[in-house]
């Protein structure tokens, strides 16, 4: 074919982006902390995430050689969210096409730089390529839908050893676009990559995403939090890791308490710690017990709160009225929790 004929590959349509030096501050893609993207699993996962909620509609598909992209693959995508802001925000020309070292993506991520780590990177890689996702989230028309994978492709260099020295990375517009609104990303604590587990990494996600500022916190059904999660467990063992996460408080920057409502519904209420502090100003202890065996006074503004020194247990909710937990249902998917849940906040254990 002659040259003038030529159609043009996207990698030599994009201009390359030299990811920046430094310690970055990590940042996430919020509509990627919302909702089900990835396999929260270890295991290899090939069935599909079927998800919809009002107009929003997501369907995530693996295919059987590589499994579907995890959330621990995602790590790679809070990567390139962190480099996209950092170059915009200091003025440099960013791009879809990115590059960088095996290495200065694993340090970023909390990871090691052994040849095993080297490994798992290359099939994070490979999964995220492989996976595809189909969503109406941020088309202008409910009814369209936009399809892509995690990453467009990518390309190992290797040094005149055989050693990786370098990998490029071609970003799906879809995630491009939403990195460089500023609205749509947010800064997450870096002991996220600690979390060792799939369900605290989600939830951590979900809470970040939506605790934000609010000093009342907010709130989940758990029914619906087992949904919006995809996870393939069945949903009595779902809510016992709920209650455990609950119990360990492991997320970074946030408390969480179970309440059980009348009727036995389970609802996750959570809220930032450093704005979890009592009336006479002092914070909540790094454990704070989700509830007791009996009831907790509600006092009065001029008291601390105390609660009684009980086991992990769920309560039942004293609190006059349903809940506000109607976004539940909206695209939001949260609930700013009401004075009784504040009272939580405000509380701290008898010594």
């Amino acid at each position: 074919m002659p040259p003038r004929h030529r159609t043009r590959s996207e990698r030599e349509q994009l201009e390359l982006f030299r990811a920046l030096p430094g310690d970055l501050a990590p940042r996430d893609a919020q509509d990627l902390m919302a909702y089900p993207f990835f396999s929260l699993a270890k295991t290899h996962r090939t069935a599909p995430i079927d998800y919809r909620m009002n107009e929003i509609a997501i369907r995530v598909e693996a295919v059987p050689e590589h499994g579907m992209a995890t959330i621990w693959d995602a790590d790679v995508l809070i990567w390139a969210a962190s480099q996209i802001v950092e170059a915009r925000d200091a003025g440099v020309r960013t791009s879809r096409l990115m590059a960088a070292t095996p290495r200065e993506i694993l340090t970023f991520t909390g990871r090691g730089t052994s040849a095993r780590d080297y490994h798992r990177l290359k099939a994070a890689l490979d999964r995220l390529q492989s996976t595809t996702v189909a969503t109406s989230l941020r088309q202008t028309n409910e009814r369209r839908m936009h399809r892509f994978s995690w990453i467009n492709e990518w390309t190992e260099h290797a040094d005149a050893h055989g050693q990786t020295d370098g990998i490029d990375l071609i970003m799906p517009d879809w995630f491009y676009r939403a990195v460089l609104d500023d609205a749509l990303v947010l800064t997450i604590d870096r002991a996220y990559f600690d979390l060792t587990g799939g369900l605290e990494r989600w939830l951590y996600r979900i809470v970040r995403k939506h605790g934000g500022q609010q000093r009342g916190g907010w709130r989940f059904d758990f029914r619906h939090l087992h949904g919006k999660s995809a996870s393939l467990s069945p949903f009595k063992r779902f809510a016992f890791e709920l209650r455990e996460i609950a119990r360990r408080q492991p997320l970074p920057g946030y408390r969480l308490a179970v309440e059980r409502e009348t009727g036995g519904r389970e609802v996750l209420a959570f809220a930032r710690a450093d704005l979890s502090t009592g009336p006479c100003g002092q914070a909540v202890e790094h454990h704070v017990l989700s509830g007791t065996n009996g009831h907790v006074l509600s006092g009065t503004e001029a008291a601390c709160y105390q609660e009684p020194k009980a086991p992990f247990s769920s309560i039942e909710s004293t609190a006059s009225g349903v809940p506000n937990l109607e976004s539940n249902l909206r695209e939001s998917n949260s609930s700013e929790v009401g004075p009784r849940a504040d009272r939580w906040i405000t509380a701290k254990r008898a010594r």
